[in-house]
């Protein structure tokens, strides 16, 4: 990650961004810290999507505007980071692309927020620290991942942009075997909040010290175990169609476990990567899976390739 301040031909800035995108979550749901209850999650970093912003500011263009038009919440963010340079007073244009499908549970949204604020700090030549950076993107999209925070693993409150507990450990690595269990498009802002009961909260916390022990160990099969429980309770609200046979299919194939996105359609089989057979074990669970008219499938190893970054290009 890095920027280089340089000024182009006519005063005109330039600045581009890439964020990733995620794969759901690992653990979502509510966490006591600070004598309060928090919502917060763990994703799951996905190396496979990203979103790419391109800035061009001037102090002669009268606005800041977006192409595509429809993408304000990038738009708002990368003017709310003007703002908080002290830059209100540049224009100009911002352009997104990539390959972050909308509506899955990917984090099309703050893949496309995060790097429109990349954007702007690489043509101002500025640097903000991640948890900066979080703030801006919350407040641009009221609900936000921790895609900046790209190098480890950390609870998150979502909705606060704040980090609740910091791992500091890397993702460790996984063979995820993803597929879209619907057909369908989710507005994640649309769900109304989960509203847990008191046993499903008493499970959270139980699994925040679950996660942390094995985050730690890098025990792998206990991440497992923790992503199968979190998706168990998240059946109360968003169900997975056929989550009894995907559990099936995981026992079957020897996964680690069943994740899913806990406001999205996708989800995945987890798989030890240096295990014997895992190729098999793999081909096995997708042919279980086009049993159930599953057959898009995509696979990727977390913990490896994901990043971030911000460069001015002269």
């Amino acid at each position: 990650m890095g920027s280089v301040s340089t000024e182009l031909e006519h005063g005109v800035l330039l600045g581009t961004g890439t964020a990733p995108s995620h794969h759901g979550e690992l653990l979502q749901g509510v966490f006591e810290e600070g004598g309060g209850l928090h919502r917060g999650l763990v994703t799951l970093p996905c190396p496979l999507f990203a979103s790419n912003a391109t800035v061009r500011l001037s102090r002669w263009e009268p606005d800041l505007t977006v192409a595509p038009a429809w993408k304000t919440k990038a738009l708002n963010a990368a003017r709310s980071t003007l703002k908080v340079l002290g830059m209100s007073a540049y224009g100009g244009v911002l352009e997104l692309s990539g390959d972050v499908a909308v509506g899955r549970g990917l984090g099309s949204s703050t893949s496309d927020v995060t790097a429109a604020i990349l954007a702007v700090l690489a043509a101002a030549g500025r640097h903000l620290a991640p948890e900066r950076i979080a703030r801006i993107a919350v407040a641009a999209e009221a609900a936000t991942d921790p895609l900046i925070y790209f190098d480890r693993m950390l609870l998150f409150a979502h909705r606060e942009g704040t980090v609740i507990e910091d791992f500091h450990r890397p993702v460790p690595q996984l063979e995820v075997l993803g597929f879209s269990s619907a057909d369908q498009e989710i507005d994640t802002l649309a769900l109304p909040p989960a509203r847990y009961n008191a046993w499903e909260i008493e499970c959270f916390r139980a699994l925040r010290g679950l996660m942390r022990r094995a985050v730690t160990r890098g025990d792998i099969t206990e991440l497992g175990r923790i992503s199968t429980a979190s998706a168990r309770i998240n059946q109360r609200f968003l169900p997975v169609p056929n989550f009894h046979r995907l559990l099936e299919i995981a026992a079957e194939s020897e996964a680690l476990g069943v994740q899913v996105a806990h406001s999205g359609t996708v989800a995945a089989l987890l798989f030890a990567p240096h295990r014997p057979e895992v190729e098999k074990r793999m081909a096995l669970a997708g042919r279980r899976l086009a049993e159930l008219s599953i057959t898009d499938h995509w696979r990727y190893t977390a913990g490896s390739d994901s990043h971030v970054s911000y460069v001015h290009n002269p």
